[in-house]
């Protein structure tokens, strides 16, 4: 036997190619008999849970209390190895840096235009919609509605309205890779005819 549950309707089969080579229909066939090598097999369940929605599945949750108490966690390793957030050399670094954050945002005004210098991203332009502390993350943010649409949301963050912008157009930085001037919209001179 296949061991495939007759009534699962879809059992189709595929090459290397992922080309459908055939549905296998007879629940008693020997597969060796009926498959060639290399071929995938894809089976079909309706009775399955859908894995993409995990809504439903029971998950093991624990206090942030209980989780600092135990001494098998990956916490644990990194507090006892001082890595990452427990080096006493990225703890300081991480101080500078908010203090850093806090200083600029305490410059910074709704409305001021900006340019940010995100590490890993290209120099972006906008105006400053948000100073200050969020719920989303610790510190000072600084939430700009740029020129074009290069944002990740709408001023929406976590459910949170902190500002409003079309979607895509807003987004939040660290105070610290936002530089306030006199930055102009660029214009895009590349559909101009010479």
């Amino acid at each position: 036997s296949s061991g495939i549950n007759a009534e699962w309707p879809l059992r189709p089969g595929y090459n290397e190619q992922n080309k459908l080579v055939g549905n296998l229909q007879n629940n008693d066939a020997i597969l060796s008999n009926v498959l060639e090598s290399g071929l995938r097999l894809h089976v079909t369940d309706k009775a399955v849970m859908n894995f993409q929605d995990v809504s439903n599945v029971e998950k093991f949750e624990i206090s942030k209390e209980e989780y600092d108490k135990r001494e098998d966690s990956v916490q644990a390793f990194k507090k006892k190895n001082k890595m990452g957030r427990f080096n006493p050399a990225v703890q300081e670094k991480l101080a500078a840096q908010a203090e850093e954050n806090k200083e600029k945002a305490s410059k910074m005004n709704v409305g001021d235009r900006c340019e940010t210098r995100t590490p890993n991203q290209p120099t972006r332009r906008g105006e400053v919609m948000f100073v200050g502390q969020t719920e989303f993350k610790d510190g000072y943010w600084v939430g700009i509605k740029f020129d074009d649409p290069v944002g990740k949301h709408d001023g929406i963050v976590q459910g949170k309205r902190y500002f409003k912008c079309p979607d895509k157009f807003g987004a939040f930085v660290q105070p610290r890779h936002c530089e306030i001037g006199d930055f102009p919209a660029e214009v895009d001179f590349s559909d101009d005819e010479i």
